[in-house]
Parts: C-alpha cells; sequence; structure tokens
C-alpha cells in the first residue's frame, strides 16, 4: 500500500497545494487522484504567478478575455476560474461521497483585501457565485480585520478556507468567528452546513528560527505549534457549543496543515507530512513532496490529541528566547505582504501578456 493510501486511510485527507493548465491537460492531476489519494486542492497568488508566467498555456486564454474587454484582477479571476472549475468537476465524485466534507480547490481573494473586510465580504460572494461550483472554497486570511469577513460570509453561505493562521491562538480565533457564522444561521432559522477549513502554516515557523536557535531544535517549532494547534482543535470539537451545531447539522471546520514543504535540505523532504498525520484534518503539500511522500513516505504514528510534547518543546523555545507569540503575528503580517506582493507580480504579468499578445494579434 501507498504511504499516500494510508494516510488516506488514517482519516487525513491529501490535497496538492498546486495548481497549472497543464496539470490539468496531462491528465495529471486526474491520476493523483486515482494513484495517490489526492481529494482536494489549494491554490494562491504566488502559484498563479509561476504558472503563468512560466509557459504559454494561458496565452490564448488571456488573449480572448483581453479582446473582451478584461484586465487586472477581473481578467486573472476569470482565468484562474477556468482551471479551478475543471479541477472541482475532477473532485466533485468526492465531494459527493463525503457529503460535502471533502474534495475541494480553493481561491483566493485578491490579497489587497486582507485588511478590508467589507470589500473581502463582497468580493468572496461575488467570486464563489462566478465559480458556481459548490466544492469551491473562497480563500480569506485570518487576519484581525479578516474575522469579521469570515464570519459574514459564513453567515451567507459562503465556503470559506481560513489561510495566513500560524499559532493556537490565531487558529481559535478564525474557528471563534466559524461558529459565530453557523450560530447566526441558526439563529436567522438557516441551515447551519456550511463548510471551511482553518489552515495553519507550517514550515515557515522553523526556516524564522532556523539560525536563532541550538541545532537541536532545528525543524521542531513548526511541528510543536501544529501539535498545540491540533489539541485546541480536538478540544473544540468536544466543547458543547460544537456538539449543540453538530446536532443542528454543521460540519466541522476540519484543521488543515499549510506549508508543509520542507525548506531546510538537510532535513527530510517529508518532514511535515509524516508527523502531521492526523484523523479529520487535511493536508495540503506541493507536488514535490506528494511524490516524495507516495515514494518512500511512512504513516506509523499519528498526533497526540493532547498535543503531546508540543508544550516541552515550545517551552524550550521560549527559553532560547524566542517570543513565539510576537513571531506568530509577525509570520502573519510578513505572509499577507508575501501574497500582495506575488498579487502586483501575478497582475503585471497578465498586463505584459495581454500586452505582447495585442501586438501579435
Amino acid at each position: 500500500m501507498k504511504a499516500t493510501q494510508a494516510l488516506h486511510n488514517l482519516g487525513q485527507s491529501l490535497w496538492l497545494d498546486t495548481i497549472t493548465r497543464a496539470l490539468l491537460d496531462s491528465g495529471t492531476l486526474e491520476r493523483y487522484i486515482r494513484e495517490l489519494s489526492v481529494t482536494g486542492l489549494t491554490s494562491n497568488p504566488t502559484i498563479f504567478e509561476a504558472a503563468i508566467k512560466g509557459s504559454a498555456d494561458y496565452d490564448s486564454s488571456i488573449r480572448q478575455k483581453t479582446q473582451a474587454g478584461l484586465s487586472e484582477d477581473a481578467l486573472f479571476f476569470e482565468v484562474a476560474l477556468e482551471d479551478l472549475r475543471r479541477a472541482a468537476d475532477l473532485f466533485r465524485p468526492i465531494y459527493e461521497a463525503t457529503g460535502g466534507t471533502d474534495g475541494f480547490v480553493s481561491l483566493e481573494v485578491s490579497p489587497l483585501l486582507a485588511y478590508d473586510a467589507a470589500q473581502t465580504i463582497r468580493q468572496a460572494k461575488a467570486l464563489h457565485a462566478q465559480a458556481g461550483k459548490p466544492n469551491l472554497f473562497i480563500k480569506i486570511p485570518g487576519t484581525p480585520e479578516g474575522l469579521p469577513a469570515i464570519e459574514e460570509s459564513i453567515f451567507q453561505g459562503v465556503p470559506v478556507n481560513v489561510t495566513l493562521l500560524f499559532s493556537r491562538e490565531q487558529y481559535l480565533a478564525a474557528a471563534e468567528a466559524y461558529l459565530r457564522g453557523l450560530e447566526r444561521r441558526l439563529a436567522a432559522g438557516l441551515k447551519p452546513d456550511v463548510p471551511s477549513v482553518a489552515s495553519v502554516f507550517v514550515s515557515r515557523w522553523d526556516r524564522a528560527v532556523g539560525d536563532k536557535v541550538p541545532a537541536g531544535l532545528h525543524n521542531h517549532l513548526g511541528i510543536a505549534m501544529m501539535g498545540r494547534t491540533y489539541k485546541a482543535y480536538r478540544d473544540l470539537l468536544e466543547s458543547e457549543r460544537w456538539r449543540k451545531l453538530a446536532a443542528a447539522g454543521a460540519k466541522p471546520q476540519r484543521a488543515l496543515w499549510a506549508s508543509t514543504g520542507t525548506k531546510d535540505p538537510k532535513a527530510s523532504d517529508v518532514l511535515y507530512i509524516e508527523a502531521l498525520a492526523a484523523p479529520d484534518t487535511v493536508n495540503t503539500m506541493p507536488e514535490a513532496t506528494l511524490l516524495a511522500f507516495a515514494d518512500h513516505g511512512q504513516v506509523s504514528k499519528t498526533m497526540p490529541r493532547d498535543g503531546g510534547d508540543a508544550e516541552a518543546v515550545l517551552a524550550q523555545f521560549s527559553q532560547a528566547g524566542i517570543d513565539l507569540e510576537a513571531l506568530a503575528v509577525q509570520l502573519q503580517k510578513e505572509g499577507a505582504e508575501a501574497f500582495v506582493k506575488s498579487w502586483k507580480g501575478l497582475l503585471e504579468q497578465i498586463r505584459q501578456k495581454s500586452a505582447q499578445l495585442e501586438k501579435s494579434s
């Protein structure tokens, strides 16, 4: 049995953290679903920037949409949705078979809106309607300003992938927004069955402290932070507040481990996949990591429900001078800034392609 199948059997969903038109056109994504137990997919501005810049696969689509009068972000979202609708259709049987728990793809709102709740709410609703696929998540950053947008979007029935979470506290704030959205739906006589995932980023923790802690602590911070977060996740699912919502038909907002590609070349390329195996969660991984795990990964243990030794490990980082709370805020801020940079690069790439294609047509 492949390690990917074993992880799937454990109850963890394997999602691919990339999308390209070539992945769809070649049948590779379909093969990953069939052979590697991939049951979902995520995207972000960085992924699309690389996909459009690195090939001519999108030229025809960009040309057509430019000639139709589209530009900038409107053109991008149309191009992105062409890919994501196709992917959503491939995952639709999984979505149906799991009762709407799995089989999702994700599209992110403009990163420029990370600190603008009102505009995020409007764009999230519009993009989900534009996509026309029930198994498409709209990604909204879990920044303090994004939390009201998450709550309102859930209330309005928009499936949300909360992104840019790093710590237990940030996860719990996102979960609170989700719960409030569901409770408002119940109070309004609506079904509380709007799906969501909470994406907590892993590897950026270790990259941030790599040269600031003793060698014995290298590549341990991200896993320990996820252990702490996983305990909070399990505790929430056992709470009376959640049980009331579940009894009314609500689905758990599953914890999703993001940024799980190993950044340290000295560490195992499947470090985070093996360490974060846990039922009722999602692991979204880069293509190279997926293939590496399928080739030589092992599923030998699962994450302890109580966090295991996470707190003891985190105490060592605190003793080494790492302010975990401040670093979580910094990482979220840097993550939002990185997506803005990629977004601007993406739009510039589209402008250049549009201009070049118009000249050659």
